[in-house]
């Protein structure tokens, strides 16, 4: 038994499930980091603290947060809905 969890066939269909899914996650995140220079208001929508100085730039995107947690909340309830 490799593994209290994976102790049949099912564990493993489970386990190769997770690992696709988690391969399909850093995909996506992966072009996102890409691309998020070229998506116009990123970090710079209304409600985002920026503080700049002479030698020191601080960004805070707190809309931008709250905006892409929902958007990933509203897609993980519609994945996981059966």
């Amino acid at each position: 038994m490799l593994c209290p969890i994976i102790n049949n066939m099912q564990g493993f269909d489970f386990l190769g499930k997770m690992l696709f899914i988690f391969g399909i996650v850093l995909i996506v995140l992966g072009l996102f980091l890409m691309f998020a220079g070229r998506i116009p208001y990123i970090g710079r929508l209304p409600g985002d603290i920026v503080i700049q100085r002479k030698n020191f730039t601080f960004y805070f995107p707190i809309t931008t947060g709250i905006i892409i947690s929902i958007i990933l909340s509203l897609l993980f309830w519609f994945l996981g809905r059966k």
